[in-house]
């Protein structure tokens, strides 16, 4: 492979399943049943895939502020990433959900906030590989260790005195990643306030792909942004800085490299308005 692909196929996946250049990472999980992922995994999984953990190890802990999801501590990251045979800016990575990215998108995110720029979707996921007939288990895969040294990208990432203090659009925009129906106040299953940040503008990360959880065309990507392109920078959210991955995803296959995480997102933005100190 010359170039890195955003995404791969489960037919090329499904012949580098014993290429040593290339590990597979389950990223199966689900914020209604946090334990569900890791059984999933459990009970089948790619060959030679190993799972890693929305909660555990690609978040930190939760305090008062930083979001339902703050980033995980690069070094502690990293040592994971080592742990599993990944080595920095040599292995390329594959990871996969059942979720059109939903997770899968975080983990591409975070490796390229630590780095390390050869990482990959599984287009269409965990069903894709299913319906291909492509084989499982649920075997552990062998222990093998890389070395992975993370060399953080700061500049991907704002914090809520950057989107409070650079939102002047049009150099600046700011994207909520989540449901219109969120975005519009009209419903909030999760955090205490409904809405949407001032200003923001509505892209649910959903469109990134089909129905099938597949990722649509180059030109559909580009046709999506085309009324924002032009920003200086884009800030990116959603309700606490893992789906909005998708839609950075998005905006760097449509030749976008401004995109920016808001990593504490709506949850972050509401125990601050909820905070009497603030």
């Amino acid at each position: 492979m010359t170039e890195i692909p955003f995404v791969v196929s489960p037919e090329w996946l499904s012949e580098h399943l014993n290429d040593p250049q290339v590990v597979i990472v389950d990223c199966r999980f689900s914020l209604a049943d946090p334990e569900l992922g890791r059984q999933q995994y459990k009970t089948s999984h790619i060959p030679g895939a190993h799972h890693l953990d929305l909660n555990r190890d690609l978040s930190s802990p939760v305090g008062k502020y930083g979001g339902r999801h703050p980033l995980p501590n690069p070094t502690e990251l990293g040592a994971k990433l080592a742990a599993i045979g990944i080595n920095w800016q040599e292995t390329l990575a594959v990871a996969y959900d059942d979720s059109r990215f939903a997770f899968a998108s975080r983990f591409w995110w975070l490796l390229r906030y630590l780095g390390h720029d050869k990482v990959a979707l599984l287009d269409g996921g965990w069903k894709s590989w299913l319906s291909g007939g492509y084989p499982v288990t649920d075997a552990l895969p062998m222990p093998k260790l890389g070395k992975f040294v993370p060399e953080v990208r700061s500049r991907l990432v704002v914090d809520i005195d950057a989107v409070k203090s650079r939102q002047v659009p049009p150099q600046v925009i700011l994207v909520d990643s989540r449901e219109a129906d969120r975005y519009r106040g009209e419903r909030e299953p999760i955090d205490p306030i409904a809405g949407h940040i001032p200003g923001a503008v509505n892209y649910p990360w959903q469109d990134v792909t089909d129905e099938l959880g597949r990722l649509r065309s180059v030109t559909e990507q580009k046709q999506r942004w085309s009324g924002v392109e032009s920003a200086e920078e884009i800030m990116v959210y959603c309700g606490s800085g893992v789906t909005a991955c998708v839609n950075l995803l998005s905006l760097e296959i449509a030749g976008i490299n401004t995109g920016k995480l808001y990593a504490g997102s709506w949850s972050d933005w509401c125990a601050t308005i909820l905070d009497p100190a603030q």
